[in-house]
């Protein structure tokens, strides 16, 4: 997964109140601690956006953490080394999100797709099918 090509990046600015991501995932959000919220969030968020901007990837599973932990820091989560998981294949992704601070609007949002990675690296990184 190092060899994490960059070949599409994307910046959005989020300036949506809570009331603008579905409502019953809100009410999910409300009922975790901050920093578990933040993480949820931030993954629906790159869920969402590839899904927007990128039509032939529907992705169903985000995992900041699949090559190496994600940094969080106040508002933000950086993940260098995510994954997407679309249609049973997995993609390389990095990301940084930045969240109002009751962690349940997002402020902030760039990623960056890469390569498919290989079903052999799956369980190096963490993923299934």
């Amino acid at each position: 997964m190092r060899q994490l090509v960059l070949t599409i990046g994307t910046t959005i600015l989020l300036m949506q109140p809570a009331a603008a991501i579905d409502a019953r995932f809100e009410r999910s959000l409300r009922m975790l601690a901050p920093p578990e919220r933040l993480e949820q969030l931030c993954d629906y968020t790159a869920m969402q956006e590839i899904r927007k901007d990128h039509k032939p990837y529907r992705p169903d599973r985000i995992v900041a953490g699949a090559g190496a932990e994600p940094q969080i820091k106040d508002h933000t989560v950086v993940a260098k080394s995510a994954a997407f998981r679309s249609q049973k294949k997995w993609y390389a992704l990095s990301f940084k999100c930045t969240a109002a601070a009751d962690h349940l609007a997002v402020t902030s949002f760039s990623y960056t797709l890469g390569d498919e990675i290989p079903e052999s690296s799956w369980t190096k990184f963490g993923l299934w099918e």
